[in-house]
């Protein structure tokens, strides 16, 4: 198992425990792509590609004799550069005389046991030797640019990284005008795209289309992951399911301007190229140098859409994430920001926290507005001193209050912004991203720091070090309010304008590496907007994400349900907000509220001492039931039991432990129908043979419903179920009415 080379029929093998990937030396010493799928056995993948004469597909010149190997018909592993291939390319690499060629040929391989690491990016990582790693080395003679193909080998995860290294290794500089992390050919097939699509405060909607005779692209140009095209695509086969179907899933693992195009070419092969931008991105290679494109993971499974989410879920939590975070226990928190805005004082904040800690929340966070002149959101950004104003004598009398109450301090920041009218840009205007000579666009009243610069790293280092480092912080909600325009750096010759964008997220993993290691024992929350960088990359240094700036319970289950095809529970930010809710005015019931909540990190942001007693004890119930569940919930295997985009009356989910030994299903109804049909679930994930128990299901805001329907339903508490009647059979929960009423039925194994 792992990674094999048979030098006598020169293929490599990459086998995890259910899948194989092959790629085969050609008689050029090409590297060609042979399968990746379900594992396999034994056999001649080479025979799968005859040679065939095709019309305008041009051959090698050294196979001009041999008509039908054109390298336009070829599986690439990873493409040359205007060699005779007009599909979908991984390189654009420019010589000085201004000639773009590049073609691939075999040098050199390793294997060794561990994963492979890539300088100044995120990538997966293994414990205890848990993967091998696969260097494939190839060169192009001309320009004397070398490829080094990276593969990462999880076998238990069913998991494959892919990364590649261009070293520059002639004697002209090179200009690398794209510079793709993988190529994926699939022969044969006909398949769906799954794309997550959105706009701020309605991220990653899935949506499935037909694989077309065409090119289809989910990219970014926004110098962020974005909330409009996620970084994330799944290609299934037409009758795929969640419970059926081959899938593959490719997500890299970075945070800035991203491209993957899916194309199905003249003979029905379907290309995945996937990596930076190129749109305006460019990279000169210096004699010596080297460029490392980001890395991406790859899954594959033939047991569905659940099936592909779970072993994402799963490599996340395990080698995508890193430090204590990943599996302790996280506190319960309440944020201040919908409760008081910009609007508050230090004792303002402790009234929150006061009846925060009397109703069992463990954390209070500090949203904006605690720093500099930060009154609105016109000034202040990137003074990252305390406003005394609001805060007399700093942070630490109000960490101390706070503390005295038995509760953890957060705070929030955004450091890769800057304020017009600010101390640090009327000191340094040169560290904003702008165009010389033209008046920068503005969004949200702020500019973006050429993070590319060391100084500005420096900068951003020290007065975050001395924050941490001086006060008891538990917790940093990492903020990013605006996206990209004006690229221009003024560390930069004309000649490289085009490695901004790139080395500004560079800037930001090395702020980010410096910190969490600095602080292993600080919890950091990604955000940038709600979910516009919630990606992988990102992930390898906070564990959760704020899922999305709406806060709607109705409209989170939406968010949350496309957020799962590829990211974990225990990834997403959640929280109870307010009602009428901020973002669409939109009241549902406080149970509810957390019933969705519950279905990411669960906290709490309104202002709590506006909460009726009635409330008030909801929300203690709510804590208790959450902190009773928060094994099952945060790293157990996660069901989506409906899709709510098409089920027009409820959404439904569930979380089943490793050990099939309990399960909680949760329900929401969205839409309240007149003679209502019964709300039937199947469960899944359970033990065939095992015996369950219904050990609570309670009814949350469901004031008009037939009594008699509840109280019969309530008669199932106690009953015993084999798990194949559950999943098979099904289970009828009562008829609710009203708005929004929720469930939550928790069943253990006898």
């Amino acid at each position: 198992m792992g990674i094999q080379f048979d030098a006598a029929a020169r293929t490599f093998t990459l086998s995890t425990r259910s899948t194989t990937y092959q790629m085969g030396l050609d008689h050029l010493d090409r590297l060609l792509h042979l399968y990746y799928g379900p594992a396999i056995g034994q056999g001649d993948l080479a025979a799968m590609y005859p040679p065939a004469d095709r019309g305008f597909s041009p051959n090698h010149n050294a196979d001009r004799e041999r008509r039908g190997i054109s390298p336009d018909v070829l599986p690439q592993e990873y493409t040359g550069c205007n060699t005779g291939d007009f599909r979908l390319s991984c390189l654009v690499v420019r010589e000085e005389n201004g000639a773009a060629g590049a073609e691939w040929h075999y040098a050199s391989h390793s294997i060794q046991k561990g994963k492979y690491a890539l300088t100044g990016l995120p990538a997966a990582h293994d414990e205890e030797n848990e993967a091998e790693s696969l260097c494939i080395r190839m060169e192009d003679s001309v320009t004397g640019l070398a490829l080094e193909l990276l593969y990462g080998v999880f076998e238990a995860q069913d998991i494959i990284t892919r990364a590649a290294r261009l070293v520059n290794d002639g004697s002209q500089t090179l200009r690398l005008e794209k510079a793709a992390s993988m190529c994926l050919d699939l022969p044969f097939g006909r398949w769906d795209m799954i794309h997550f699509h959105g706009r701020h405060a309605m991220e990653r909607r899935m949506e499935r289309t037909p694989l077309m005779n065409a090119i289809q692209t989910v990219s970014s140009t926004r110098g962020a992951s974005s909330h409009h095209h996620n970084p994330f695509v799944i290609l299934c086969d037409r009758k795929a399911t969640e419970e059926h179907g081959l899938c593959y899933g490719v997500m890299p693992v970075y945070s800035g301007s991203h491209r993957t195009d899916v194309e199905v070419d003249q003979n029905g092969l379907t290309r995945i190229v996937s990596g930076i931008h190129d749109e305006r991105f460019s990279w000169q290679l210096a004699p010596g140098e080297a460029f490392i494109a980001p890395e991406v993971i790859l899954a594959c499974t033939e047991n569905g859409l659940t099936a592909l989410s779970q072993q994402y879920h799963r490599f996340i939590r395990h080698n995508v994430c890193r430090g204590e975070f990943r599996f302790a226990r996280r506190p319960v928190l309440i944020n201040n920001w919908e409760a008081t805005y910009f609007d508050f004082d230090s004792d303002a904040i402790v009234r929150i926290a006061e009846k925060a800690a009397a109703l069992g929340v463990e954390m209070l966070v500090l949203d904006d507005g605690w720093f500099g002149k930060r009154n609105d959101d016109n000034s202040g950004l990137g003074d990252w001193f305390v406003n005394e104003n609001k805060l007399p004598g700093g942070l630490s009398p109000l960490i101390d209050r706070v503390n005295a109450l038995g509760m953890k301090f957060g705070i929030w920041v955004e450091p890769e912004m800057v304020s017009e009218d600010s101390d640090l840009y009327r000191a340094h205007p040169d560290w904003a991203l702008t165009l010389p000579g033209r008046a920068p666009v503005m969004s949200r009243n702020q500019l973006v720091l050429d993070m590319g610069r060391d100084d500005v790293v420096d900068y951003l280092t020290e007065r975050l070090t001395d924050l941490l480092a001086n006060n008891n912080i538990a917790y940093v909600k990492w903020d990013m309010n605006r996206n990209m325009t004006d690229v221009y750096s003024r560390v930069l010759p004309a000649d490289r304008q085009g490695e901004a964008a790139h080395r500004y997220m560079l800037g930001v993993y090395k702020l980010l590496e410096t910190l969490t290691t600095r602080f292993p024992h600080v919890l950091f929350e990604g955000c940038a907007g709600g979910g516009g960088r919630f990606d992988a990359g990102m992930l390898a240094y906070f564990t959760q994400i704020w899922c999305s700036d709406d806060t709607d319970a109705i409209e989170r289950l939406v968010i949350q349900h496309g957020t799962s095809f590829g990211y974990p529970v225990s990834s997403m930010g959640a929280h109870v907000s307010a009602c009428p809710n901020h973002q669409t005015g939109r009241t549902t019931p406080l149970w509810t509220r957390a019933v969705a909540a519950m279905a990411g990190t669960f906290g709490y942001e309104l202002d709590l001492n506006k909460l009726s007693d009635e409330e008030a004890a909801q929300v203690k119930e709510q804590i208790a039931f959450f902190d009773k569940h928060y094994q099952l919930i945060q790293n157990g295997l996660y069901y989506r039991l409906t899709d709510p985009t098409e089920e027009e009356r409820y959404a439904a989910w569930q979380f089943v432990d490793e050990e099939q030994g309990e399960t909680l299903v949760n329900l929401v109804l969205t839409h309240p129908e007149a003679n209502a049909r019964p709300l039937h679930l199947w469960l899944r994930g359970l033990a065939p043979d095992a015996l369950y128990r219904v050990e609570s299901l309670d009814i949350h805001g469901c004031h008009a419903a037939p009594q008699a329907g509840l109280d019969l339903a309530m008669e199932g508490v106690g009953k015993v179920y084999s798990g194949s009647t559950l999943m098979r059979a099904g289970y009828t929960l009562p008829q609710l009415a009203g708005d929004y009423p929720s469930v939550q039925m928790y069943v253990k194994r006898v």
